[in-house]
């Protein structure tokens, strides 16, 4: 048996789940194995240092996997932003049908990717039809899926034209938006307010989330910090056994009083970076930038001393006590979530007595 939604439907993929973007951990390797294993497997743009080494990467992933693959483009101010348009150009001419989206004004960007014709990564193409469905032949510009931390942010997304969101909540790893609105309600509230498929994304790791996240009206789950726990994951071991380790309070929010929320693993560094900004007088990003830069954060998860600098791990650290591989995850993620809708929801109705 498997879970069908809106979501397998829109991207030809087995199972309900999409593995998204990760800085220095969305590479071929991780994309290839979970999409192997039924899930979207998706590589991150921008670990890629140029245009062209994403290009690479792509044909790598697709060397890996026959199965549908996208890219993560995040799009963030920045004063020597990367040459977005020039990963835009990659991703168009690699033939990468899917591409998550996050950040800013990715409007002119939705634009060039929507007029592209072309195959999904495993050579499937996808068809928009006259009723808003997709079918499996012909052809079709890029599927857009964009992160939003807000309804009113992805009520913007539906109206400029995404065709799924992937809802952030306040659990999730990296920058959660300043609202501070978990999941449970912004999914509810996607329900009531978007007329176009979402997805869930922030605190999702097993079975459960996944029933969750179905009953709440969204037609999957993304997750990050649960595919860095795998045994594909291109990071070191010492990370993903500190994830283990780690329980739900085991997370730090960065950057709060710069309106710039980051979550963040708990460790020495993240709590230096948090006790300078309680400081009186408050502080500016330029008395934390060393501690935080991104150089460390790779380092990280090359080296494998969680110590060394920042790196993202959402609240489903908590959840995480083990390391599968991708396909054990996702399999055991559809079996329980099956066994709980068919099993302990189905039971629950029975005819009235009173």
């Amino acid at each position: 048996m498997v879970l069908r939604t809106k979501l397998t439907d829109l991207l030809g993929i087995k199972h309900p789940i999409v593995q998204g973007g990760m800085m220095w951990v969305g590479r071929a390797e991780m994309a290839a194995a979970v999409s192997n294993a039924g899930g979207l497997g998706i590589i991150t743009g921008l670990t890629q240092p140029t245009p062209d080494l994403l290009s690479q990467e792509i044909a790598r992933c697709r060397s890996m996997t026959k199965n549908p693959f996208g890219v993560n483009l995040t799009f963030l101010p920045s004063i020597n932003p990367p040459p977005y348009a020039e990963y835009v150009d990659a991703i168009i001419k690699s033939g990468v049908k899917i591409v998550e989206t996050a950040g800013n004004n990715p409007k002119e960007h939705w634009a060039r990717l929507k007029a592209v014709s072309g195959f999904l990564g495993g050579g499937r193409a996808i068809l928009r039809t006259g009723g808003g469905g997709y079918s499996s032949s012909g052809q079709a510009g890029v599927i857009i899926i964009h992160k939003c931390t807000s309804i009113r942010h992805a009520l913007t997304a539906q109206r400029l034209g995404a065709d799924m969101v992937s809802i952030d909540g306040f659990e999730c790893a990296g920058h959660p938006g300043e609202d501070d609105v978990t999941g449970l309600i912004l999914l509810a509230r996607s329900a009531m307010a978007l007329k176009i498929p979402y997805i869930a994304s922030g605190g999702f790791g097993d079975g459960r989330g996944l029933a969750a996240a179905l009953a709440l009206g969204a037609e999957g789950v993304n997750m990050g910090t649960r595919f860095m726990a795998t045994v594909e994951a291109p990071i070191h071991d010492n990370i993903k056994q500190a994830m283990v380790k780690a329980t739900e309070r085991d997370t730090a929010l960065m950057f709060r009083t710069m309106h710039n929320t980051a979550r963040v693993f708990k460790n020495s560094v993240a709590k230096q970076v948090v006790e300078i900004e309680r400081r009186p007088g408050g502080a500016e990003f330029n008395d934390v930038k060393d501690l935080v830069s991104g150089a460390r954060g790779r380092v990280v998860f090359e080296n494998g001393d969680p110590e060394y600098g920042v790196w993202t791990a959402g609240q489903v650290v908590g959840l995480i006590e083990d390391i599968p591989t991708c396909q054990v995850l996702l399999d055991r993620m559809v079996k329980d979530a099956e066994e709980i809708i068919k099993g302990r929801l189905n039971a629950m109705i029975v005819d009235s007595k009173l």
